[in-house]
């Protein structure tokens, strides 16, 4: 009989290495923001800028965890416009940003992955905030508190009046 604190085989070593490395992904993938860009029934219709990013309550760190904007020299000129993520980090980068930019959205339901971006944070109270402004629109801004890291599973939303619908923060311990 073989004992049981004998040692594995060799060849289960890159199995066991491979199953460490995806456990921590696998269990992080549930951290999503979900924000819902509401159709709208004007005369002239504008795809909103989109700037979601999150705050420290302490020191007021900011991470950006998306920002969408008209991905050319004239669109930059209207970022501007999101004025409360301008003030605190969007003048202070040289756009666009690789790592959370992209273009306006249609209307429609979109999911952003906050895996990589919640996952350096520091223990802490923060507040997301999902602001949207359009040409020929308004603008509005939405805030959600959390602690981080999550202690258990939790949906968090809040509610659009018109530029935004509804903003949920799924988190996963």
């Amino acid at each position: 009989m073989k004992s049981p604190h004998a040692p594995l085989p060799k060849l289960l070593y890159p199995l066991l290495l491979a199953a460490l490395v995806a456990l921590p992904s696998a269990a992080s993938a549930d951290t999503l923001l979900s924000v819902e860009l509401p159709r709208l029934n004007v005369a002239e219709y504008h795809r909103p800028y989109l700037a979601a990013w999150v705050m420290e309550q302490q020191t007021g760190e900011v991470t950006n965890l998306a920002v969408w904007y008209q991905l050319d020299e004239e669109g930059k000129e209207w970022l501007k416009d999101l004025r409360q993520w301008w003030r605190r980090s969007g003048r202070k980068l040289d756009m666009p940003v690789d790592a959370f930019t992209g273009a306006t959205k249609p209307p429609g339901v979109y999911d952003i992955e906050l895996d990589g971006q919640l996952a350096g944070l520091p223990d802490g109270q923060y507040t997301l905030h999902v602001e949207a402004s359009r040409e020929v629109g308004g603008r509005e801004l939405l805030k959600i508190d959390f602690a981080w890291p999550a202690a258990e599973p939790l949906n968090l939303s809040a509610e659009g009046e018109e530029e935004l619908g509804t903003v949920t923060l799924s988190l996963a311990p």
